[in-house]
């Protein structure tokens, strides 16, 4: 169960994104070996080594080294991703993998991608969850929600009271970037959330783009 926070209303749980990063961790070993720097193990076993006192930090309550060992784990998966893409896309001219494992790593990156910018989102947006926890209700942050634009009125009335943004809308927000390169309900309102749409939306092209230049190739 979540935790209640310091006005009374419940704290987000932070399991969804726990679960993320072993998500994440799980597409790594779906990468060919080609798009992977090091032994496979390094990089999953620095973020299970990092997600304990991670957890630990946090139900003790030291939201500051929680905080930043989060941004360690999340920076981290960030730079595995970039190294991986651009292996991706330096190593297509030579034809090593079969078309079964580039369309295996390929959906693992792209999938990684989500995920990953989901994780920045949830971390960054009006202060983190330990800042958005301590509020009555989410009235202001770096995307626009459809609640933000609701009267309390409306928001009562659809059961709405209170609402704040949990990893689930996130992460709807990051699959809608990698899907439609573009916000759909959820705009960027400050310059920090449109670069790191922008990014997302990239590297996201990147391996589509991959993928249709082998399928050419194949065809």
């Amino acid at each position: 169960m979540a935790k209640s926070s310091r006005d009374g209303r419940d704290a987000e749980p932070r399991w969804p994104a726990f679960i993320a990063v072993l998500a994440v961790v799980g597409l790594y070993f779906a990468l060919n070996d080609d798009f992977i720097v090091g032994p496979r193990w390094m990089v999953p076993g620095i973020i299970v080594a990092l997600l304990i006192p991670t957890v630990i930090s946090h139900r003790m309550g030291r939201h500051h080294l929680d905080k930043f060992l989060g941004f360690v784990v999340s920076a981290l998966l960030t730079s595995g991703l970039i190294v991986s893409v651009g292996l991706l896309v330096t190593g297509l001219p030579s034809h090593r993998q079969t078309p079964v494992a580039l369309l295996r790593s390929a959906a693992s990156l792209w999938s990684t991608n989500i995920l990953v910018f989901a994780l920045w989102y949830w971390r960054l947006d009006a202060g983190g969850p330990h800042h958005r926890d301590a509020r009555l209700t989410h009235e202001e942050g770096s995307f626009l929600f459809p609640q933000m634009t609701m009267s309390p009125e409306a928001k009562r009335a659809t059961g709405q009271a209170g609402w704040s943004p949990g990893f689930l809308d996130y992460l709807f927000v990051a699959f809608n970037t990698s899907t439609a390169f573009s916000p759909t309900d959820t705009p960027a309102l400050t310059s920090w959330a449109k670069m790191l749409m922008m990014v997302q939306s990239l590297i996201s092209l990147t391996v589509l783009a991959v993928l249709a230049a082998r399928a050419v190739n194949i065809l």
